[in-house]
């Protein structure tokens, strides 16, 4: 569906001029990890499906976390006890380490469980001896610090160390927005709505906060869990903007994920909290018709796709669809 690797970042259209100020760390695989002999506990919940390995950005906690690929032949209870061995004293002794659940270049997410109440959590632990991870932990915990809301997901407490930071969160069990929309084909009108409605409630909050998040997609949602009941909650807030009051509101970062970029982002204009607006009507597309309405394995010909609004859509909500996307 083209909904490739996450925090890519454009490259410039011949004819448009782009200054490129924020990069991730791309995906360097799993040689000389030290966390790749963790081993998930036998019918433990996975915060994701089973989906192909990166480049895709899979974890809705870290930025450039993909699935864990596990090495089954040393027993179980060894892996736990090297693993929970990387981990600060302050944390294991709150905290049961469960399952890595998800692992990027300078990020990994466990799966813990609260001693005392036996409550499930997740655990997002940065490498901030890196510049990039200091970055994204940086404008995480900016956000996640202010922010209290059903739709959004909850920071519960965070340990700081010299090289790491552990942020603990609400653990989400039911699977990417993305995962659902493969394995459904597209949403009902019905259906898309009542996803996009919580989606906005919980944008309207954070824009009402002067936050940004910068990089809604699919990826990014999470089902609370597994049920057609869940809840949706807004996640990874590695690119996001944080303004208080009195701050200009006018942003200039160019940043994103490639097929959801607004064409003001494109064209280096300042711009403003509408280019998650634009986000929301790309996303809304996917819902309704399985397919991206800006797509192409060329960079330059996809920029010039979204600069043009140049999409199509067949089908009883073309009509309606065409004049939402246009007017935001």
């Amino acid at each position: 569906m083209g909904c490739g690797t996450s925090k890519v970042l454009p490259e410039p259209p011949k004819d448009v001029h782009l200054h490129l100020v924020k990069k991730v760390e791309p995906y360097s695989g799993y040689k000389n990890d030290i966390y790749k002999h963790f081993i998930k506990d036998d019918g433990g919940e996975a915060i994701k499906a089973t989906i192909p390995s990166p480049p895709r950005h899979t974890n809705p906690y870290a930025s450039g976390c993909s699935p864990t690929h596990l090495d089954q032949t040393e027993p179980r209870k060894n892996r736990v006890a090297k693993y929970r061995a990387k981990f600060d004293p302050r944390v294991t002794a709150k905290y049961d380490i469960k399952a890595l659940i998800g692992r990027g270049s300078f990020s990994r997410v466990v799966r813990v469980e609260h001693k005392a109440t036996k409550q499930p959590f997740a655990i997002k632990m940065i490498e901030t001896k890196y510049r990039e991870g200091r970055e994204v932990c940086e404008s995480e915990l900016c956000v996640l610090r202010r922010v209290r809301h059903t739709n959004i997901i909850q920071l519960i407490e965070v340990f700081e160390s010299q090289e790491r930071v552990y942020m603990v969160m609400e653990l989400a069990t039911g699977g990417e927005l993305f995962d659902r929309i493969i394995a459904k084909g597209s949403f009902t009108e019905r259906d898309a709505t009542r996803v996009l409605q919580m989606v906005l409630d919980g944008v309207k909050y954070l824009h009402t906060l002067g936050i940004t998040h910068r990089d809604l997609k699919p990826e990014n949602l999470l089902y609370y869990h597994p049920g057609m009941d869940s809840k949706i909650m807004i996640t990874d807030f590695g690119l996001a903007s944080a303004r208080k009051k009195g701050d200009d509101c006018l942003m200039k970062t160019t940043c994103g994920t490639p097929e959801y970029i607004a064409p003001e982002i494109l064209v280096r204009k300042p711009y403003t909290n509408s280019v998650d607006m634009w986000a929301l009507g790309v996303i809304s597309y996917i819902l309704l018709s399985g397919t991206m309405p800006f797509e192409d394995d060329n960079r330059t010909r996809l920029y010039r796709q979204i600069l043009k609004g140049k999409y199509s859509y067949s089908g009883e909500h073309a009509l309606c669809f065409r004049s939402k996307i246009h007017l935001l």
